[in-house]
């Protein structure tokens, strides 16, 4: 298969996003361009520029909390998410492993089909096999219930939106938070 079939649901996703921002406007056009110009854009092999991740911002069917992982290098409170196994295309799904294997949880898309909630480009430390390069970040709405238990990360919570200022979340988390509609 192809790599323009391979990444035609990407193109769908992307092609009804609205960025909330300039920099998410920058984001989009970063991921637009590694779509279309990457032979092998889902390939965690692929450093120069890097690589395309999927990660959730999930929230409880009562749209009051949001589920967040605390990432073990990092140190922050960020959304679970990572890297497309062999053979996955599908943001929403990638993102739903993600969100199962770091927090226990089973997570769906809320309505009929998936929702592309926020797009962010940024870059990775160099570690001791990867060189420093860039994840083009697919952020997915999922819906999840139940006690999270923590999985392959620190530490994960349920929080509130009255919690994220004191939490100090990275800007690209906090603007896709913002698009959601929090109920009191």
């Amino acid at each position: 298969m192809g790599s323009a079939a391979l990444t035609s649901l990407i193109d769908a996703l992307l092609s009804t996003h609205t960025p909330a921002d300039e920099s998410e406007a920058d984001s989009l056009r970063r991921i637009r361009q590694l779509v279309a110009s990457a032979s092998e854009p889902f390939s965690r092999q692929n450093f120069v520029p890097g690589h395309l991740t999927a990660s959730a911002i999930v929230v409880n069917p009562q749209r009051t909390q949001t589920l967040l992982i605390l990432h073990a290098k990092l140190k922050m409170w960020l959304q679970p998410g990572g890297h497309f196994e062999p053979g996955e295309h599908d943001p929403s799904v990638a993102a739903a492993r993600e969100v199962h294997e770091e927090t226990g949880l089973l997570a769906l898309w809320p309505g009929d089909k998936p929702l592309l909630l926020d797009v962010d480009v940024h870059t990775i430390p160099a570690r001791k096999n990867e060189p420093q390069h860039c994840h083009f970040d697919l952020r997915m709405l999922l819906v999840a219930d139940g006690q999270p238990t923590a999985g392959e990360v620190t530490a994960v919570k349920w929080v509130r939106p009255d919690e994220f200022e004191s939490m100090k979340l990275d800007p690209g988390l906090q603007r896709a938070l913002k698009k959601i509609r929090f109920s009191a």
